[in-house]
């Protein structure tokens, strides 16, 4: 008799290999597990699980408008007491958009030479000056700084959208740039109407600086190319373009004190103009055109505005009720149209992230308007929602600066009398300069973990640089285990992400589908909550004794793969490793994780940024409750249970372990790295910077942990790397020089013992020699 399970139409590839789980089985075998019901699922369970898990986090970002309330304490009492009760929700909107450093102190340099001189132009009513300003080390802003020869009224920061130049926004527009309508040159209505003007250049969308000559140059816009490594230290494009803003306020009120200091914006202008007042209480009053919705489908917009959280706590009518109690213009217009990144290079594969930007209906802008009311009363903002009327939106800004004013244009028209200005080179500088800056933040990212994990934990270091030639004070480590319990719930809810949905029962299906000489193998699927669910194949060895109690190794694929993969096929990556172990009489389970479809699971990702998740958020429940159903099973020992992957597995072996407790052990294949370098550098051509890997980074990772630092989570348990010396994700100095901090770290309790490293003569692949061996020895099994 035959037993499998039926398949219904899957794409080729998946179909092939799923087809290899389809075997034969004697007639004498049970058709399923006791205490399981009958699995009946059919067709492609990957893809099922994937958009389950999809589904579920659309459920997520859906429902987040109703409980983003409990992260809110209004006080409507008093403009003083609303401000103090909404003062933490500023503190965390700051550090999700990366405001973590210190701005240098301000000074405005006007700057040229014969061909381009410092005055750009002058008409009857304003100068325009080419300006720059410090704002971080070695990071500067550009842009023009407008002048009104008339008494100052105030101060304004005009942002133009990305892809416009300061030069269009304020009606100079050098060739070949196309110029602006009259009634769209906001920074020179407002400098003809007596505001002193400074208008930063923004990074654009084009691709010209995203690379290194000497590696490649990618695809990927110059506000994503920051973005990615940025976000992995813990910053933000956004967060430092509002640091340029903000900059730009410190000026301000320098140079002219007791003036009021307004922002307005359009497009991505808008978007920054709307976050940096909602950051700085300086800001008496904004004006954000064309950027106002509600951000349920932030996911769908381009990378550089992935903000970790988000949804969780903020749309924009709760960022405009961080404005408050200042004022605030909502200007409808188009938006700018963005159909996705630039086209690959020729013969490059696209690296960058997917987005659109599009135009939303007035309603649905009026929608999220009215539900800023709903937050807080008029009485304790003035604000003014105008429908595709330029002149009346700079008028309402204005009378919100205290000048009552229809805000009209000058027939004058400002001339450009630089002879050779060149936009490009300005941008350029400005990609330079970021990304500068933030590679230094990942150079010295060693010393930032040593100091936010050792220095903590080890408080007779807090003042001292970490050295690890320091003698380590000897603790037990049981002791040092509960002292990083606080590390491992840090890591879970602010880097990998916690849903708190509670887990669901097990409901256990199982179907059989494998029958060899030495085991039997059974398709198990369980619930996980909501519609998601968990699938996978346990190995269980024949001739097991009554109430023998044996480890089990958890096997885990890589990237694109499904369970069949490490069990038969004898694909080179796996080497039939799940089936190897079986034999050796582990028990054995090869559970799905989500990384099978790239189309899916980078979309889970992008989806979970938004209500602080990741798929790790998901891929944890479903190990959860693997290790419940494992431990419920009578021939297995809850106390031996190891966790091997590869790859993508791999990858799972860092973050899994590290906070499942239930692992009894971990080994990390074709994985282990400098992690924060693999992420997050322009230097090396191996980091995820030159891929198309652009979901892969966790906010502010690089600063908290990497592969050393996951390894001291799981310590005190055993703990191996297996490493092929021609394995192309990374280099042996990387691999090497990780792991000697963890082998470090396990010498300094004595347990040197409990840790290893092995390299082989091959590549990205499983070896199966000395982890096998670390397997036997650890999980005491001969």
């Amino acid at each position: 008799m035959k037993f499998g399970f039926p398949l219904l139409q899957a794409d080729r590839f998946l179909a092939a290999a799923l087809a290899l789980l389809s075997i034969t089985a004697s007639a004498d075998e049970p058709a399923t597990l006791p205490k399981t019901q009958p699995l009946t699922m059919s067709g492609d369970l990957s893809a099922q699980m994937h958009e389950a898990a999809l589904r579920d986090m659309d459920a997520k970002i859906a429902d987040s408008l109703r409980t983003r309330g409990r992260y809110w304490h209004r006080d409507i009492s008093s403009p003083e007491a609303y401000e103090r009760s909404i003062e933490g929700n500023r503190a965390h909107f700051r550090e999700i958009i990366g405001l973590a450093d210190t701005r240098v102190p301000v000074s405005m340099e006007r700057f040229g030479d014969e061909a381009n001189p410092a005055l750009v132009a002058e008409t009857a009513s304003f100068r325009v000056s080419q300006v720059r300003w410090p704002v971080l080390p070695a990071v500067h802003s550009e842009g023009l700084l407008l002048e009104p020869k008339q008494a100052v009224r105030g101060v304004v920061v005009a942002l133009p959208d990305a892809d416009q130049t300061p030069e269009q926004f304020v009606g100079l527009a050098p060739a070949p740039a196309p110029g602006l309508p009259a009634e769209s040159q906001m920074a020179r209505r407002l400098a003809e109407n007596g505001f002193v003007v400074v208008v930063p250049v923004l990074l654009d969308r084009s691709a010209r600086g995203s690379g290194d000559p000497s590696i490649l140059m990618t695809n990927i816009p110059h506000r994503e190319w920051i973005e990615r490594q940025a976000f992995t230290m813990g910053r933000h494009i956004i967060g430092y373009e509002v640091q340029k803003i903000l900059s730009a306020v410190d000026w301000a009120e320098k140079q002219h004190p007791g003036k009021k200091i307004g922002l307005a914006g359009y497009g991505e202008g808008g978007l920054l103009a709307l976050y940096a007042a909602a950051a700085d209480r300086r800001i008496a009053a904004t004006l954000v055109s064309g950027y106002f919705k509600s951000r349920q489908q932030t996911w769908q917009e381009p990378l550089y505005r992935d903000v970790w959280g988000l949804l969780r706590e903020f749309g924009d009518a709760e960022i405009a009720s961080l404005v408050a109690t200042r004022g605030l213009v909502v200007a409808y217009r188009d938006e700018p149209q963005v159909d996705g990144p630039p086209s690959p290079l020729e013969g490059q594969k696209n690296m960058a992230a997917p987005g659109r930007l599009t135009t939303p209906d007035f309603d649905e802008v009026a929608g999220e308007f009215a539900r800023l009311g709903t937050l807080v009363p008029s009485s304790l903002q003035p604000r003014q929602l105008v429908h595709n009327d330029a002149a009346e939106s700079v008028s309402a800004l204005a009378k919100m600066l205290g000048v009552e004013s229809p805000m009209p244009l000058a027939a004058e028209k400002p001339k450009d009398e630089r002879k050779a200005f060149d936009p490009v080179e300005r941008q350029l500088r400005q990609v330079r300069e970021l990304n500068d800056y933030t590679q230094l933040l990942v150079r010295d990212s060693d010393r930032t973990r040593d100091a936010f994990f050792l220095h903590k934990l080890l408080p007779e270091f807090a003042n001292v640089p970490w050295n690890y030639n320091l003698t380590f004070p000897l603790k037990s480590a049981d002791a040092f285990a509960a002292g990083a319990k606080d590390y491992q719930r840090m890591f879970w809810e602010n880097i990998l992400g916690k849903l708190d949905d509670p887990l669901p029962a097990l409901n256990p299906r199982a179907r059989l589908v494998y029958d060899q000489p030495t085991w039997t193998g059974y398709e198990v699927v369980l619930d996980v909550g909501n519609e998601g669910f968990a699938w996978g194949v346990l190995l269980l060895p024949k001739g097991m004794k009554p109430g023998e109690r044996r480890p089990v190794v958890v096997c885990q694929h890589g990237r694109h793969g499904i369970p069949s993969d490490t069990i038969e096929g004898d694909k080179p990556a796996y080497r039939n490793f799940a089936a190897r172990l079986a034999e050796s009489g582990f028990i054995v389970l090869a559970p799905h994780n989500l990384y099978q479809k790239e189309e899916y699971y980078r979309m889970l990702a992008r989806k979970g940024h938004a209500v602080q998740a990741t798929h790790w958020s998901v891929i944890l429940r479903h190990h959860q409750q693997w290790l419940a159903w494992l431990a419920s099973l009578p021939q297995v020992d809850a106390k031996r249970i190891g966790f091997y992957g590869l790859s993508f597995g791999g990858e799972s072996a860092m973050r899994l372990p590290t906070l499942l407790d239930g692992y009894a052990l971990s080994i990390c294949s074709g994985d282990f790295n400098d992690w924060t370098r693999k992420l997050a550098s322009t230097h090396d051509r191996k980091s995820f910077m030159f891929s198309d890997e652009w979901e892969i980074a966790c906010f502010n990772m690089g600063n908290t942990f990497s592969y050393a630092e996951l390894s001291y989570l799981i310590f005190p348990r055993p703990f191996m790397v297996e490493r092929g010396h021609h394995d192309g994700v990374a280099l042996d100095p990387w691999v090497a020089s990780e792991y000697a901090k963890t082998r470090w770290f396990y010498d300094q309790f004595g347990l040197g013992d409990r840790t290893a490293i092995e390299f082989f003569n091959g590549g990205h692949t499983i070896n199966g020699q000395g982890t096998f061996e670390f397997l036997h020895r650890h999980l005491n099994w001969p």
